[in-house]
């Protein structure tokens, strides 16, 4: 009796943690070390991703520009040029085009002038984001910044 007396006088110990080292060990840093690096990882990826659709787009748009230009040259029509156009960015349109056509605007100046002038060819492309990152910049500037729109201009000398 007198040792089960002593057992409740003795003061009572806090109960034993599951994980006793946890305190002591570094496991959970490199989980937070990667919820750190993680966003910014990710606005890295989404603006190279978007950055080269756009140069991609900037090529094809400033191909076909000299390809109008080159079409107008040689004493083509409007609709021999827009055809010209049309044909080095589809192969076969609608359904396999590198780029969506009613986004973009052409531009003929001087198309069956003298010979000797010039024709000049400006197209328009309307440039559409496909990551995230247009929107994250549209909160970062208030709403000032929006997607680019690309142009591409040729002219050439009419023969």
């Amino acid at each position: 009796m007198v040792g089960h007396l002593r057992a409740l006088l003795r003061p009572r110990q806090a109960p034993r943690l599951r994980f006793p080292n946890w305190r002591k060990t570094e496991a959970g840093q490199s989980l937070v070390e990667f919820a750190m690096v993680l966003p910014i990882f990710l606005l890295l990826l989404f603006a190279l991703v978007d950055f080269g659709r756009g140069f991609y787009t900037w090529m094809i748009i400033t191909n076909a520009a000299r390809e109008g230009a080159r079409a107008g040259a040689v004493q083509m029509d409007a609709a021999g040029i827009d055809t010209k156009i049309r044909d080095s960015y589809c192969n076969s349109y609608p359904s396999d085009c590198s780029l969506d056509p009613a986004r973009m605007f052409v531009l003929t100046d001087g198309v069956q002038d003298d010979r000797g002038k010039e024709v000049k060819v400006t197209i328009s492309y309307d440039f559409e984001f496909v990551t995230p990152i247009g929107g994250i910049l549209r909160i970062v500037s208030g709403g000032s910044l929006d997607a680019p729109t690309i142009t591409a201009s040729s002219s050439m000398r009419l023969e």
